[in-house]
């Protein structure tokens, strides 16, 4: 018979541990700009592309209209982004940036550098973390889209 899997020894629990150090590293810097986590998710990508789709904008982010929408209802509430309907086709929606939402840009990556450089760890090491992470994420979809 096998052992019972133990906590520490889990990745799934390790992962767990090291998003919920991130996120709350994150907080009281991101509550000073009014927003949350996913919210500032959202606000990355669209510094990066602005006036993506919402769709566009799920698959960049990894989430589903569901847990998306309820986001950029809120981001917009707030002012920050916009959401229009494509005139040639209404059930296209683009999401775009306000002047407050862009302002918050250099705010932003303020706070990307003060989290990166709060690690300890060398940026080669980091860059390293991020892209066995970035391998291992994709290896789970690929196991789950053959299952």
């Amino acid at each position: 018979m096998d052992a019972t899997p133990r906590l520490r020894e889990q990745a799934c629990f390790a992962l767990y541990t090291a998003s919920r150090a991130v996120i709350g590293l994150y907080r009281p810097m991101l509550d000073r700009l009014g927003i949350t986590y996913p919210q500032y998710l959202v606000l990355m990508a669209l510094w990066e592309n602005d006036g993506l789709t919402v769709t566009a904008l799920g698959d960049a982010l990894q989430l589903d209209s569901g847990t998306v929408s309820p986001l950029l209802k809120r981001l917009e509430a707030a002012g920050f982004v916009e959401r229009r309907r494509e005139s040639d086709d209404e059930r296209r929606v683009t999401v775009h940036l306000t002047e407050t939402g862009a302002e918050l840009e250099r705010e932003g990556c303020e706070i990307a550098k003060t989290v990166g450089s709060s690690t300890d760890m060398p940026h080669d090491e980091l860059y390293a973390l991020r892209d066995k992470l970035n391998e291992f994420t994709a290896s789970l979809h690929e196991h789950r889209a053959a299952e």
